[in-house]
């Protein structure tokens, strides 16, 4: 490693250089334009995927970078500064889903999944969020019924990223009653393919700045799964998905590190162009000093989360 701990190292500059030079030819011409459409941006996810940003840190075994956090953190933070929404898919498919199988899928659920997400084939949709929960993880409602031969699934999820245009699916769900004072217990994760029948999508979401990014409400009506599709120990869910949240995290960091670079990039060569009273409008200090403090507050939010991301890769406790 270079002495300069915080810029990109000698072995990371190749990969940056190549992916930069990608979104500006490929991706911020029309960036406003998708956001104005609203439409999923298909073919350009289907090129980061042969750049490897789909497997930013799963293991080449399985058709990864393998690359670590703090790498990867600079690869999403590009991304976010060239298209907002194409960052958020980046980030949340690497850490979320993804994050999930590599923390607690068996050698096979791994072998059937990663490659052709990290390849960028199959999109990752990860469900917690519900009508009624979210950050309180522990007060979801979807259920898991033990069956013979399986599992069967009802209920709902919301403000699911690529919930539409996803190909495989890791869902969060109660399969067994919570012990009294103690409900975080008896959640399980089930992992499974697109088009499994009795998984259904209603409304998508309008968000503001974002909206080529696939954000939708699951419906889960009869789902039913197979005994291999219950995706690390039963009941014991609810402690990967607290490790899960805490690596996506660090990713919708940097993904907004990228958003602020270029939001402000934006504001100076406006008041760089902007002229009032024969000078550009960013010489008058009250313009002056609030690009500068943004810049400050900016740099000072890179610098916590290449921390937090070195952190995560000398395993070391990074919340």
């Amino acid at each position: 490693m270079s002495e300069i701990w915080f810029e990109p190292q000698p072995e990371e500059r190749p990969l940056l250089q190549a992916l930069e030079t990608y979104l500006k030819e490929r991706v911020v011409p029309t960036a406003a334009e998708r956001d104005a459409a609203g439409v999923f941006p298909h073919e350009l996810a289907r090129e980061l995927g042969e750049l490897g940003v789909f497997g930013l840190e799963v293991p080449q075994e399985y058709g990864g970078l393998g690359l670590p956090s703090r790498t990867a953190v600079q690869i999403i933070e590009r991304v976010g500064w060239a298209d907002g929404s194409l960052g958020l898919t980046v980030a949340s498919h690497n850490s979320l889903a993804s994050g999930h199988l590599l923390l607690a899928g068996s050698e096979e659920q791994k072998a059937r999944y990663l490659p052709k997400m990290a390849a960028g084939e199959w999109l990752g949709a990860w469900g917690l969020t519900e009508p009624g929960a979210g950050s309180d993880a522990a007060a979801l409602k979807t259920s898991a019924e033990k069956v013979d031969g399986g599992w069967v699934l009802n209920g709902s999820k919301q403000f699911i990223t690529q919930g539409s245009v996803a190909g495989v699916y890791v869902i969060n769900a109660r399969s067994d009653p919570a012990p009294e004072g103690k409900p975080h217990r008896g959640i399980s994760a089930f992992v499974f393919p697109a088009g499994t029948p009795g998984l259904g999508v209603g409304r998508k979401e309008d968000k503001l700045g974002l909206r080529s990014s696939d954000t939708a409400q699951l419906l889960l009506d009869d789902l039913r799964l197979p005994e291999n599709a219950l995706l690390g120990e039963r009941g014991r869910a609810f402690y990967t998905v607290l490790r899960v949240l805490d690596g996506g995290r660090i990713g919708i960091a940097a993904l907004s590190v990228g958003i602020g670079r270029a939001a402000l990039e934006f504001a100076a060569r406006y008041a760089g162009e902007r002229r009032q009273f024969g000078r550009p409008i960013g010489r008058f200090e009250g313009v002056g000093f609030k690009l500068a403090q943004a810049s400050s507050e900016l740099e000072a939010a890179w610098l916590l989360t290449l921390k937090a991301a070195a952190l995560k890769d000398a395993g070391r406790d990074y919340t």
